[in-house]
């Protein structure tokens, strides 16, 4: 091989590496605070086939004018991502599919394809918050049992002044395991395949666990939940289980 072949696999790599920085992405601890479940307003239906005007989740901040209606960040699911999504609704089980139904004939603004996007930024944003140990960030996403825990372990990991770097590489695996309609609340259970570089510092900034160039896979599920019958209804993790 000569070294002109050299240079052209090298600029091959680093060109290929950038496409990949920019495909996945990276967390910097400065995104903007918004609202998974928010889609664009007026946007095109983003549902399961045959399905109608796409469902949302309003603001977490109520407007001031209480008749006015909430305020919404522009996010709409690409054809891509819905066509993926879709397969994963026709895929779940049979009693999953028929708790969406139920879920969509008591909220008719629901839409499943656009929650499962939701839920893929909800994922992120939580491990983001948890990681960075930012309880302010997490309460809108999370049920009060559930900030229990993760509160818990963020005042564990302060108290021996320890500090979490997560970065998530990628989903690389989402599921639907449930659907249903509890009392007033919808639930949707969910099962998240990732990959993610997870390193623990201690306060000298040596390494307790994990290493920065080791990707692991891990697999959460999740349930959410939200109140159909409510004003401004907001879903938020109930629910964190592993895998038997």
């Amino acid at each position: 091989m000569t070294g002109f072949d050299l240079i052209i696999f090298a600029l091959l790599a680093l060109f290929l590496g950038w496409k990949l920085y920019t495909v996945l992405g990276r967390r910097t601890g400065n995104e903007r605070s918004i609202d998974p479940f928010m889609t664009k307003p007026g946007s095109a239906p983003t549902g399961t086939p045959n399905s109608e005007p796409a469902g949302r989740a309003p603001r977490l901040d109520a407007p001031a004018n209480e008749d006015a209606p909430p305020q919404r960040e522009e996010r709409n699911v690409l054809p891509r991502e819905q066509r993926q999504l879709e397969a994963v609704i026709a895929q779940s089980p049979e009693s999953a599919r028929k708790g969406l139904e139920a879920i969509r004939a008591a909220d008719p603004d629901f839409d499943a394809v656009s929650f499962l996007a939701g839920a893929k930024i909800a994922f992120d944003m939580i491990l983001s918050a948890f990681a960075a140990g930012d309880a302010n960030g997490l309460k809108p996403l999370l049920a009060p049992e559930v900030m229990q825990q993760f509160g818990s372990a963020i005042s564990d990991r302060l108290r021996r002044k320890e500090t979490l770097k997560t970065t998530l590489v990628g989903i690389i695996g989402l599921e639907l395991l449930d659907a249903e309609m509890k009392g007033p609340d919808a639930r949707v259970k969910l099962k998240f395949i990732s990959q993610q570089v997870n390193v623990t510092q201690d306060s000298e900034g040596r390494i307790v666990d994990g290493h920065p160039n080791e990707v692991a896979t891990i697999t959460d599920i999740w349930t959410f939940s939200r109140p159909v019958t409510a004003r401004d209804p907001n879903w938020v993790l109930v629910g964190t289980e592993s895998p038997n």
